[in-house]
């Protein structure tokens, strides 16, 4: 989140947190275990409910902003899975579409701000999706166009929208440690470019980041329980640019975050839960939290 202070004083405050919010889209920290490990052919419906709240912002070096800062965000996002039975490079190939409904309820004291907003976010459409599936690892490829479709609004605090088309390429791998597949690692990452912001001549800089995790499966009797510890990383890797960027573009957002996960599947129902709760460090230049997600995916 970009450089509050800085416009806040110069733009009366209200393009100042729009300058604030020149992230990029994709939220880390929803995917949990096996992250880069895609189902087999078939339709599916995924759920993700993700709630983050988050008292500090930190500045470019990384240290708190005293402003009395305050963000909660919970997000229930639907996404629909297509798995077809062809195959193209020797992978199964895909489609999916992501539909957000996000809730932000934002407070700064120091500048008598408080704003909150409900509304339908930016949709992700990934017209590619290819999976691999091995003996002792699984390999995923995606590219997705997220549209902006959201409410944005640049004289308002809070927007679920972004005001941005935006081209991301998703790509990564897990491998099984073990020949019975009982641990495994995974990383699934993701660089992500933009276009100008509508009505505002920012163009915010690429990102790239990664989902982590390693895990260990517990078969039952009616269930397979997957236990493990996961995380995230993400760097903003260029300048943001544009004639509106009145800030110091070389100041580059970054995150890390770690906690753990669990995950539940369900073999005769073809169901799988899973929960993951992370804690955010070393961040700069945005807001430093917590993240976690309970998601729920049906196979038909």
């Amino acid at each position: 989140m970009k450089k509050l202070l800085f416009l806040s004083l110069v733009l009366l405050f209200t393009s100042s947190l729009q300058a604030q919010q020149e992230t990029g889209y994709y939220t880390y920290g929803v995917e949990g275990i096996k992250a880069a490990s895609l189902p087999g052919p078939g339709f599916y419906y995924k759920m993700y409910n993700a709630y983050y709240s988050s008292d500090k912002l930190m500045d470019g070096n990384g240290d708190e902003m005293d402003i009395d800062f305050d963000v909660t965000v919970f997000a229930n996002v639907h996404r629909f899975i297509y798995i077809t039975n062809k195959k193209f490079l020797g992978a199964d190939y895909g489609m999916n579409i992501i539909v957000p409904l996000v809730s932000t309820d934002l407070s700064i004291g120091a500048f008598g701000i408080s704003d909150s907003q409900f509304a339908l976010a930016d949709i992700t459409v990934e017209p590619v999706i290819l999976g691999w599936h091995k003996d002792r690892f699984d390999a995923a490829f995606a590219v997705a166009a997220i549209l902006p479709v959201g409410k944005y609004d640049m004289t308002e605090a809070v927007s679920t929208g972004k005001g941005m088309w935006t081209g991301m390429v998703t790509f990564g791998g897990t491998y099984y440690l073990t020949k019975n597949k009982l641990w495994a690692a995974s990383a699934l990452c993701r660089y992500e470019t933009h276009s100008e912001k509508d009505d505002y001549k920012v163009t915010t800089g690429d990102g790239f980041g990664f989902e982590w995790g390693v895990s260990k499966t517990i078969p039952k009797a009616n269930a397979v329980w997957e236990l493990g510890v996961t995380g995230y990383a993400g760097w903003q890797v260029s300048d943001d640019k544009g004639a509106d960027v009145f800030y110091d573009a070389n100041d580059h957002d970054r995150q890390f975050a770690i906690g753990p996960s669990v995950r539940m599947i369900i073999p005769k129902l073809n169901m799988v839960f899973s929960l993951q709760a992370e804690k955010e460090f070393g961040v700069k230049d945005r807001s430093e939290g917590f993240m976690s997600c309970l998601s729920f995916v049906k196979g038909f």
